[in-house]
């Protein structure tokens, strides 16, 4: 070929290459581009009573503005399609188990698992049984969500990428992300924890297993009762790890059973308040981050709502604070007289329950009206690119078959996650409740995950209870345990009444704490159960923080969520130095010198803590093994009971010594915890830059991403990504923080006074890249900024006008 054609044969496929890739750009810009939510001008829409407006600050935050809540419940609907409708899908999906359909065969699993509950079932028959004012809500913001998605040029940018078509949401589909937030609150449904304590009772001595479960009076901070007893070691003839055979290294399926319990984050959250006396405004303040699982964008979204309420003050409502989008609710926030907020409570709100098939026995499944109480139903999971899957469910009057216990019996789940008299529209009322003694009121007949709900009012009064009207009261079983259900009075024998519920109004001091730790004793407690509470050092840490100051404000409420101090490794710290003093190892002594000076603190830039915090998990790891060994021996499939905490156990362990508890392959206590740091100094000894190098910063990083970003090539899915950057912070202390995991927002509000209160978001308001809000206000988060609650001045309008009739 002569030289000058074969040039012109290469330019002409360079420029097609570069055609084609213009064109690709080109046209990837033109779906993202077109599936932006409209920011400015005019849309008539029907089904609105008036002229309402959705105006948007320099954050994407929304200032929805109409002259009733119907309205505003539409208009809201209407941004969050806009704005969010893949997430929101993605929420009713993974509750009803119609993920594989949208995203294919990797989503069966999960699916498989969650159809077994038959959420949209639920959700239909919660819906079929809401007020007519209720439904009328729901019906609403679907018309909004349905209207918003249509009103965009094209659909949302992620169905391209699917191969998918959105589907139109319907009224029963807000409760379906209520029911993923029910899963993802109370242990995805099943209830493995309690299946784990049955599995360790029948494999071990019951005092030891008290002993290895007990919580930790030294880290508890409840609100009101006393602290636990001390757990109490068992002796040598209730269990003696010495009589058993050495292992030549650790059992590998006891390493993975312990695992999850050790080292999983778990949804919980930090919410504070101070009464109007410790403040110079005389209202009180609220405090609030919940933590949870972050992602692209976050899963809350920044709004105000403004509209007429002959109740409010000037007759206007103004609430502020953040919505769950699938829902018309304001979850936490201000409005204006009262604010709120909420953790998750860990009460225990799932029970398994024993099912004899004895067909001679068949009273024993017979409902009062004589029909018999296992149903099978065949549940169709569709999957994109491949055949569908058929699965039965068998359904009891408890609840659907969905294990065996530990000698076969199947067992039932009986679970208020799975029951319609859960789902409501309760919470929506705390925007009209005008004092804390009036919200507290409203907590009993929410149908929510129940939670800690703290509130704060204007006139400087503060209060705590617990929400959800599905609290069972319980005859006649071990609550932890399965048990059998059919003889009467056993098992759950109704509802816990209003006065029934914990509540306490103006503690004397004037603060109030709760972070997932043990809140009551006594009654109270048994009326909500054991669920996981956590240690306790987080709730400890804020409640002391809290009484360091006799006056405050909103920044430092947001002081004490940013908190990062270790305080639970204190006494880690000087056990690894007590342990390593004297070694000639040089390894060893390197990693002696690096955790001698004790910042004490979860930076991103400590090697201390990283150290410190990694020989804790060795020494936990290797002291708990040898039980976890001899359960797994039994059942293959064990794994520890979590949520649980194990401090209490291992500490007391440590610290006295007791040689018959003590794994038999070590000579003696100090072997194991001098084995324990060799395994921190190997594992994070390595290049580059060994142990010196190994900062908390390294390991603890943002780790935010899009749902859809690893689908993509690495270069398009850091585009979707926040920036992947250390932070501070860990488990144990105020300051939660783990990769993808965190405060999902801090909230920091005086009731009355918003224009000083504060909102931080990671993530940003929308899920278009190319939309100016996407990751707006991450940055704020990130480096604990105080980022303003109320929106700034307007960036954009958009205006809903009633459609003219024909």
């Amino acid at each position: 070929m002569p030289r000058v054609r074969r040039f012109r044969w290469l330019r002409s496929l360079l420029l097609s290459l570069s055609i084609l890739i213009v064109g690709v750009l080109a046209a990837g810009w033109f779906l993202l581009a077109g599936s932006r939510a409209k920011l400015d001008g005019e849309v008539a829409v029907q089904g609105l009573g008036d002229t309402t407006s959705i105006a948007r600050d320099a954050l994407g935050s929304a200032t929805i503005d109409g002259k009733s809540r119907d309205d505003v419940t539409f208009a809201l609907g209407y941004v969050h399609a806009q704005e969010r409708f893949f997430p929101m899908d993605l929420m009713r999906r993974v509750a009803a188990g119609e993920l594989a359909e949208l995203v294919g065969a990797a989503a069966v699993d999960t699916d498989i698992e969650h159809r077994r509950h038959r959420l949209r079932a639920t959700a239909q028959a919660a819906l079929a049984q809401l007020s007519p004012e209720d439904r009328h809500t729901l019906e609403l913001y679907a018309a909004g969500v349905n209207r918003g998605l249509a009103d965009l040029r094209v659909k949302p940018w992620e169905y391209f990428l699917l191969g998918a078509q959105p589907q139109p949401w319907k009224p029963e589909d807000s409760f379906l992300v209520i029911g993923a937030m029910y899963l993802d609150l109370n242990g995805d449904g099943r209830n493995q924890r309690e299946l784990s304590f049955a599995q360790m009772r029948s494999a071990l001595p019951s005092p030891l297993v008290d002993f290895l479960l007990a919580p930790d009076p030294e880290w508890e901070a409840p609100l009101s009762g006393d602290l636990s007893h001390p757990p109490v070691i068992p002796g040598a003839d209730v269990f003696n790890l010495r009589d058993k055979p050495v292992a030549s290294s650790s059992d590998a399926a006891a390493l993975v059973a312990l695992a999850p319990a050790l080292d999983e984050p778990r949804p919980g959250s930090n919410n504070f308040a101070v009464a109007g006396r410790l403040t110079e405004s005389g209202a009180a303040i609220l405090a609030n981050d919940m933590h949870l699982g972050l992602r692209v964008p976050d899963i809350w979204f920044r709004a105000r709502l403004r509209y007429a309420d002959p109740a409010a003050p000037n007759g206007r409502r103004d609430a502020s604070g953040v919505t769950l989008p699938g829902t018309p609710a304001l979850v936490a926030g201000s409005n204006g007289q009262v604010a709120w907020g909420f953790t998750n409570s860990y009460g225990d709100w799932l029970d398994w329950v024993r099912v004899l098939r004895d067909p001679k026995d068949a009273a024993r499944y017979q409902v009062p009206d004589g029909v018999d109480s296992i149903e099978t139903h065949e549940e169709t999971i569709r999957i994109k690119g491949a055949a569908p899957r058929t699965i039965k469910v068998e359904s009891t009057r408890w609840g659907p078959i969905l294990a065996q216990d530990t000698d076969g019996t199947p067992l039932a789940l009986a679970w208020i996650g799975d029951l319609p008299r859960a789902y409501n529209l309760g919470v929506m009322k705390l925007e009209h409740a005008a004092s804390v003694n009036a919200a507290l009121d409203l907590a009993p007949a929410m149908g929510m995950p129940p939670q800690n709900l703290l509130a704060a009012d204007s006139a400087g009064n503060i209060g705590w209870t617990i929400t959800g009207n599905s609290i069972p009261l319980r005859s006649g079983v071990d609550p932890l345990l399965p048990a059998d259900w059919s003889k009467p009075g056993t098992g759950w024998q109704g509802w816990a009444m209003p006065a029934q519920y914990p509540r306490i109004e103006n503690p004397a001091d004037g603060r109030l704490w709760t972070a997932n730790n043990r809140t009551v004793d006594g009654t109270a407690l048994a009326l909500l159960g054991e669920g996981g509470h956590d240690l306790g050092a987080r709730a400890q840490q804020i409640r002391d923080g809290l009484r360091t100051r006799s006056s405050f404000s909103p920044g430092n409420l947001l002081d004490i969520q940013l908190d990062h101090r270790a305080l639970l490794l204190v006494r880690w710290q000087r056990l690894l130095q007590d342990t390593l003093a004297g070694t000639t190892d040089p390894t060893l002594a390197q990693l002696r010198q690096l955790t001698a000076s004790w910042r004490g603190r979860a930076a991103a830039d400590s090697v201390d803590y990283r150290l410190v915090r990694a020989f804790r998990d060795k020494v936990h790891e290797a002291v708990l093994a040898p039980f976890a060994e001899e359960v797994t021996g039994r059942y293959k499939d064990f794994t520890w009971p979590r949520p649980s905490h194990t401090e209490a156990a291992v500490w007391a362990l440590v610290r006295d010594r007791p040689i018959h508890l003590l794994d038999a392959r070590y000579a003696d206590w100090n072997a194991l915890l001098q084995d324990a740091a060799r395994q921190v100094a190997d594992e994070l000894g390595k290049p580059p830059g060994g142990l010196a190098a190994r900062t908390w910063g390294e390991y603890n990083r943002t780790a935010i991403r899009h749902p859809l970003s690893r689908a993509l090539p690495s270069f398009a899915g850091r585009w979707l990504d926040m920036p992947d950057e250390p932070l501070p912070g860990d488990d144990n202390m105020p300051r939660v923080a783990r990769p993808g995991f965190g405060a999902s927002e801090r909230l920091d509000v005086m009731p009355g006074h918003e224009a000083g209160s504060i909102l931080e978001l990671p993530g940003g308001q929308s899920d278009n890249p190319l939309s100016p809000y996407y990751g707006a206000g991450h940055e704020d988060w990130v480096n604990g900024r105080p980022t303003p609650l109320l929106p700034g001045p307007d960036q954009h309008v958009l205006t809903l006008r009633p459609a003219r009739k024909a």
